[in-house]
């Protein structure tokens, strides 16, 4: 097996468990620790923590204890790191890193990656022509009126291959694609080119696999009741082969699970059509063949890869409006009735709804008829306001919602206090940029800097990979049951900027006959019809027995300024799944399910 990289990441975001860096090291062996910290919502964390502690901070500050308690048997077992922890500061975290390598007594390279920070060349870039469009809404970024507080190409892979070919063994990375992690390592070990697009494309699907931790391996798997022990859920490790197949697997002795179904799951997420796109390579997970090849190991092989795009995708994370929310809990009976008097109570009393910009209100109905206890006989009313005049906000707002206490609705009760919010929001801002205008620079242990052009600027010949037409088995016949979708087939959501994405999957052949022609876009909104109101698209990827719908706008300007309770989606599958449906019996049966 030496002609394989065994790639282990640790980390799949900013508050994964600490322990998770050692026990892979010391659990058995690994090649390469990766360590993946930054979501979109992450780059506003980082951005706010400058703000507070000082412009050398922006990075991950957790890493830094990882990596103290590794870096001493990585040395001595010759295991490279490949984190993208250095978020918005790279060079500040890399200043870091050697400081705990002097206290150590460690000889361990560093290497540092930057040039995605457009900030400064932002107005050069937008006079060139970039108007940074929104990939969500289509509105231009200088139209907007919304101020930039950081803008950073996600990079490819190409820098951290540079950087281990020079020698280095620890590679502080910023705003790198999560799969660039993985795919920068293997491109070292095998000498990949930059059109050995097919092999590209299978580390690009290791990495998507990896990226999020232990959710590959068991963590939040809809049929949760397949994993054996949720205690200490083993982390990922992708066994990378030369022509880019791999095999996932985890140490041995960790709790969780590593199937066809976990690693399926974790395939869709957060994605939407089956070509999925980096700035290296285009995947194409409609390829994929995956088998179970024993406990705890899944290979992955076939994946077809194609060009990337002529564009990098840019993060903006920009200044938006004030806002401030609260909620009151509505008890017993009567709720719609008592949340239009209180709703008019408040406007009333703070001076009119049309003084707002923006306002969102929400009645959630957790209520239960006949309630067995007091806390199911609750709803919960929450109102979020916003308006670009921060002055609408504050000790006021929430004098003027607390002192209605005595004089409102029965069983009137806050829920977080008289308000919260009031500040101004982070906004994610997606766009792209001609991948012509954008360059890594890696800087060495030695003082070298070297400059790396991404693929689109070297004038290689375009390759795309058609996919081929795939039969779809008919549905089962005969009588039809009543069902909770869950019980048949398993789901997995999260977020994409403002849009989230519901990735379904069958576990057999006629089931997904059934799920193809029964789960149209038209069903979906009428299973979920909170989301009616947005557009949906539907993917289909036969191999996998999967369909994806990605839901556009649902999640308005992103993780960090979004009115939603689940702000990322990640719940949005097992809501899916809860709903009653009309099923074949046999389909049931088949399964193993009691009709």
């Amino acid at each position: 097996m030496t002609d394989i990289i065994r790639i282990a990441n640790c980390s799949g975001y900013y508050g994964d468990r600490l322990d998770a860096a050692r026990e892979m090291v010391e659990g058995g062996p690994i090649d390469v620790l990766t360590g993946d910290y930054l979501a979109e919502l992450t780059m506003s964390i980082l951005f706010s923590q400058k703000q507070a502690r000082g412009e050398q901070m922006g990075y991950v500050g957790t890493f830094l204890k990882q990596l103290e308690e590794v870096a001493r048997l990585c040395q001595d077992r010759g295991i490279k790191i490949v984190t993208n922890a250095g978020g918005l500061n790279p060079r500040s975290m890399a200043d870091e890193v050697g400081k705990i390598l002097t206290k150590l007594g460690l000889s361990l390279k560093v290497a540092w990656i930057d040039g995605d920070d457009l900030l400064g060349r932002l107005p050069a870039l937008q006079a060139e022509g970039e108007a940074f469009l929104n990939l969500d809404t289509g509105a231009t970024l200088e139209g907007s009126g919304q101020k930039p507080l950081t803008a950073n190409v996600y990079f490819g892979a190409w820098g951290i291959k540079t950087a281990l070919d020079e020698g280095a063994d620890i590679v502080i990375c910023p705003r790198v694609t999560d799969a660039a992690l993985v795919i920068g390592p293997a491109a070292w070990k095998f000498g990949w080119k930059r059109d050995d697009y097919d092999a590209l494309a299978g580390a690009l699907t290791a990495g998507h696999v990896i990226e999020c931790g232990a959710q590959c391996c068991g963590g939040n798997y809809a049929f949760f009741q397949e994993v054996p022990s949720f205690r200490n859920v083993g982390y990922p490790i992708a066994e990378i082969e030369r022509d880019g197949a791999f095999t996932i697997t985890k140490h041995p002795g960790t709790g969780g699970l590593v199937s066809v179904g976990t690693v399926t799951a974790q395939l869709l997420y957060e994605i939407s059509t089956a070509a999925y796109v980096n700035p290296d390579v285009v995947a194409h997970f409609d390829t994929l063949n995956i088998v179970q090849q024993g406990p705890d190991r899944v290979r992955v092989s076939g994946c077809r890869g194609s060009s990337p795009p002529p564009t990098h995708k840019v993060c903006f994370n920009t200044l938006g409006p004030f806002k401030q929310s609260f909620e009151v809990l509505l008890t017993g009976l009567d709720i719609e009735r008592k949340a239009e008097i209180f709703l008019d109570q408040i406007f009333y009393n703070l001076g009119g709804r049309d003084q707002f910009d923006v306002v969102d209100v929400q009645l959630i109905r957790s209520d239960q008829e006949n309630p067995a206890s007091n806390e199911v006989a609750h709803a919960a009313l929450r109102i979020t306001l916003t308006h670009h005049d921060g002055s609408k906000f504050g000790r006021l707002f929430a004098a003027k919602i607390t002192e209605l206490g005595l004089a409102t609705i029965p069983g009137n009760t806050g829920r977080g206090g008289g308000g919260f919010g009031g500040e101004r929001v982070i906004v994610h801002w997606p766009a792209l940029i001609d991948s012509r205008k954008v360059t890594e620079r890696v800087h060495l242990s030695d003082g070298r800097q070297i400059e790396v052009l991404p693929t689109q600027r070297l004038d290689l010949e375009d390759i795309y990979y058609q996919t081929q037409p795939v039969r779809i088995p008919p549905p089962p016949s005969g009588e039809s049951t009543r069902i909770p979708f869950g019980r048949l087939f398993g789901t997995r959501s999260g977020d994409k900027g403002g849009n989230a994405n519901c990735g379904v999957w069958a576990r057999s052949d006629e089931a997904y006959g059934f799920l193809h022609r029964y789960l149209t876009v038209a069903e979906f909104k009428r299973l979920c019809p909170d989301m009616a109101g947005f557009e949906i698209d539907r993917y289909e990827i036969p191999n996998l027995r999967a369909l994806n719908f990605y839901i556009k706008g649902v999640l308005g300007g992103g993780a960090s300024s979004n009115n939603r309770i689940d702000k990322q989606a990640k719940s949005l599958g097992e809501y899916l799944g809860a709903k009653v449906i009309e099923a074949p019996a046999a389909l049931a049966s088949s399964l193993g399910i009691p009709a």
